[in-house]
C-alpha cells in the first residue's frame, strides 16, 4: 500500500488525518514530533510527508530543511492560519505546498492529490516519453525529472520542476501568473496569494540568474517569462 507520513504532535488531529487518508486507499504513519519525524522519512519509502510547522524539539523548518538535502520527499507543510511568514519560509526552504490550519480534511486530500499528481504523474510508456527541453544552456529532462545548467545538475524541488517546465515550454513567450498558480499549483488563482512568486524566485537563485544576466524575466502586471538567449542579452521590451 502507498504510505503517507504525518507528522504533527496534535494526536488527535494525526487520528482524523489517518483515518481520512486511509478511506482514500493510503497508508498513513504518524508521529508527533521532529526527531521521528527525521528518522521515518530516511526509513519508510512514503509517496509524501504531511509536516507541522509547530513540533517539540525539532520545528518543521528544520525537519524540512534536514529531508530537503537529502531527499526530494514531496511535503506538504501544515501553518498557523493567519502566519503568512511561515508559508513565505517554508515555501523558501523547499515545501510543496501549504495548508493553514484548521482546514477542511477534504482541502487536504486534495491538495495531496495536487502534489502527487506533479510529482508522480499519470506514467507513461518509453514510446511515449516526452523530449527532453533546451533553451540556451537550460536542459530540461520530464522523463528522469532533472535538470541541468551548462551540464551541471540544478536540484529543484517537485513544484520548483514543473515551474521550470512550463516556463521552458513557453520559451519567449509571457505565462500569466494565474495559469502558472492552475498549473502547477493546482488551485485556483487569488491575486494576495504570493506562492508562485516565492518559487520563482527560488528557481531564478538554483539557475544562478542575476540582474544583468536573467533566466526568468517578471512582466509586472502579468507574469513571467522564460527569455531565449537573444532575449536573456538584449533584453525584452
Amino acid at each position: 500500500m502507498e504510505r503517507i507520513l504525518v507528522i504533527d504532535d496534535d494526536v488527535e488531529l494525526c487520528g482524523l488525518i489517518a483515518e481520512y487518508l486511509q478511506a482514500e486507499g493510503f497508508g498513513v504513519d504518524c508521529v508527533h514530533d521532529g526527531e521521528s519525524g527525521l528518522q521515518k522519512s530516511k526509513e519508510g519509502d512514503y509517496l509524501l510527508a504531511v509536516l507541522d510547522v509547530m513540533l517539540p524539539g525539532i520545528n518543521g523548518f528544520e525537519v524540512l530543511r534536514r529531508v530537503r538535502a537529502v531527499s526530494r520527499l514531496p511535503v506538504l507543510l501544515l501553518t498557523a492560519r493567519g502566519e503568512e511568514v511561515d508559508r513565505i519560509v517554508g515555501l523558501e526552504i523547499g515545501a510543496d505546498d501549504y495548508l493553514p490550519k484548521p482546514f477542511n480534511p477534504r482541502e487536504l486530500v486534495a491538495r495531496i492529490r495536487a502534489i502527487l499528481r506533479r510529482t508522480h504523474g499519470e506514467g507513461k510508456s518509453a514510446a511515449s516519453l516526452p523530449e527532453v527541453l533546451r533553451v540556451g544552456e537550460v536542459e530540461l529532462d520530464p522523463a528522469t525529472r532533472t535538470v541541468l545548467r551548462d551540464g551541471k545538475p540544478v536540484d529543484l524541488t517537485s513544484v520548483e520542476f514543473n515551474l521550470l517546465e512550463v516556463l521552458l515550454r513557453e520559451a519567449g513567450r509571457v505565462v500569466p501568473r494565474e495559469r502558472l498558480v492552475n498549473a502547477v499549483l493546482s488551485r485556483k488563482f487569488s491575486p494576495f496569494d504570493r506562492s508562485i512568486d516565492m518559487h520563482v524566485s527560488k528557481v531564478r537563485k538554483k539557475l544562478g540568474d542575476t540582474d544583468s544576466d536573467e533566466h526568468i524575466k517578471t512582466v509586472r502586471g502579468v507574469g513571467y517569462i522564460f527569455a531565449r538567449p537573444r532575449e536573456a542579452k538584449t533584453g525584452t521590451p
